[in-house]
């Protein structure tokens, strides 16, 4: 596995190796050896499964201690623009984001830490999202930014028509409107 550097500190694109031939291919989508020699020992309680239409975008989302999560995201089917935006107050980064395209294609992962908002934009139809957590999904913990927040300035990809929402992402604060006990230190 090839760990890739983003702009932001502990983000990283994650390009497995792909061995293929005329039957099809063959990937490690994780290896606990090869994670913790660049991230760290990370273990993954959780594996969800998203499945989406053409324009739906889902986020920017977090959960809240103790149930904080890091998120090693993958497209096995279709085409996303993947985004993390930094909500660690104290870091340099703060309010900034770092995006990737990841697709069925390319293979790429993200691996989003602890102390990020997350969210991304469907680029095809049918597209098969999924994704390994740190920590179980707990509602009551659940945080959302908006997507479109000015400030943090996401530049989604055109689409050729508004995001599909759902109904909290709708009505999702600004960074900015989010009280300091709801983001991170």
């Amino acid at each position: 596995m090839k760990f890739i550097e983003t702009r932001i500190s502990g983000v990283f694109i994650v390009e497995p190796k792909v061995f293929g031939d005329q039957r099809g291919f063959f990937m490690e989508s994780y290896n606990a050896q090869a994670w913790a020699k660049t991230i760290g020992e990370t273990q993954f309680v959780q594996d969800n499964h998203s499945r989406s239409g053409r324009g739906v975008l889902r986020g920017l989302h977090y959960q809240q201690s103790p149930f904080a999560q890091g998120k090693l995201v993958r497209v096995t089917r279709g085409a996303v623009f993947d985004v993390a935006v930094d909500i660690r107050q104290s870091s340099p980064t703060f309010g900034e984001w770092v995006g990737a395209e990841l697709t069925e294609e390319n293979h790429r992962q993200l691996w989003v830490p602890v102390g990020f908002a997350h969210g991304f934009l469907t680029l095809t139809d049918g597209v098969d999202f999924l994704y390994k957590t740190t920590a179980p999904y707990a509602p009551s913990h659940e945080r959302a930014i908006a997507w479109n927040d000015p400030d943090i300035g996401i530049m989604w990809p055109d689409v050729g028509a508004a995001p599909q929402l759902s109904g909290k992402d709708q009505i999702a604060p600004t960074l900015r409107d989010i009280a300091p006990q709801h983001l991170f230190p």
